[in-house]
């Protein structure tokens, strides 16, 4: 069995297990390796992340040409997945092309790249719109289709919270049943983080779902959401976004003060070399 096989049917697993769990996003190989030797038991790859570690945009990209291509996103993505033990979860935003031909080849550029699953957005790329209903089922069931006899997890996300909407909950119900239908393993809808609405997608979706935490605020409980019923708790570009504040915030103290207090936060470099050490796989 190869390493991504095994990888993707630990991670199919997770999502079948009777409690959640929780998967922090990495943005590069230390930054995975740090998150896995904490012992979460999946890790996922951030686009935002990823682009900003580029100099780049994501998501509302104002220029075409401040945006990851799909060969940057992969290199990178590529070199997480190698880099820890753990199955990791790829962002591959919305399959790099319009056309379900397009999902499809981005779905067996993951499984080359050893990931052990991946998102595919129903966004339409540089717009403020989603794709229509048919064209966003299509493109599930030519990833699904791309899948074939391989272990995968796929994981449909729908960004109806993202976009103006007269009755959200409505539209994101419809579309998560009809992505399971096609052949999504998961749900993911970033935008909703209270309780009362985490539990309504609970029981009207037929299928696990994933919540992002972070996205906007600080506020929620990842374990309260797990007791609840979420199946994965992802966080995006949080952890990034993170810990560009703290560059930012060590260069105005560095700047203003002349001060460097902000390194007593610092992990020793024999700490950080034994860690990647022991994580780095076989």
């Amino acid at each position: 069995m190869s390493r991504q096989s095994e990888a993707a049917q630990t991670f199919s697993t997770l999502h079948t297990a009777s409690v959640g769990f929780i998967m922090p996003n990495a943005w590069d190989a230390g930054s995975a390796m740090i998150l896995a030797a904490e012992g979460f038991k999946a890790i996922g790859t951030t686009s935002a992340g990823i682009a900003f570690s580029l100099g780049k945009q994501d998501y509302n990209v104002t220029d075409p040409a401040l945006a990851v291509t799909r060969w940057e996103m992969f290199a990178r993505m590529r070199e997480i997945a190698a880099a820890v033990r753990v199955p990791v979860n790829g962002d591959l935003e919305a399959g790099f092309g319009d056309s379900p031909e397009d999902v499809a080849e981005s779905i067996g550029m993951a499984i080359e790249a050893g990931l052990a699953g991946g998102n595919i957005e129903d966004k339409i790329p540089l717009s403020k719109n989603l794709y229509d209903e048919p064209l966003a089922v299509a493109r599930i069931a030519a990833a699904r289709a791309a899948i074939r006899n391989n272990a995968f997890v796929l994981t449909a996300r729908t960004d109806v919270m993202q976009v103006p909407s007269d009755d959200p909950l409505v539209t994101i119900i419809r579309r998560a049943n009809l992505f399971l239908e096609a052949g999504a393993d998961c749900i993911f809808v970033p935008g909703v983080t209270d309780l009362p609405t985490i539990t309504i997608l609970l029981r009207e979706i037929k299928g696990p779902i994933n919540i992002v935490a972070g996205l906007g605020t600080a506020q929620g409980n990842a374990h309260e959401m797990i007791k609840a019923g979420v199946q994965r708790i992802s966080l995006g570009g949080s952890i990034a976004r993170s810990a560009l504040g703290f560059i930012r915030q060590c260069a105005r103290e560095l700047r203003d003060d002349g001060t460097f207090t902000f390194a007593s936060e610092q992990i020793s470099g024999a700490e950080i070399n034994a860690l990647f050490a022991a994580q780095r796989p076989d």
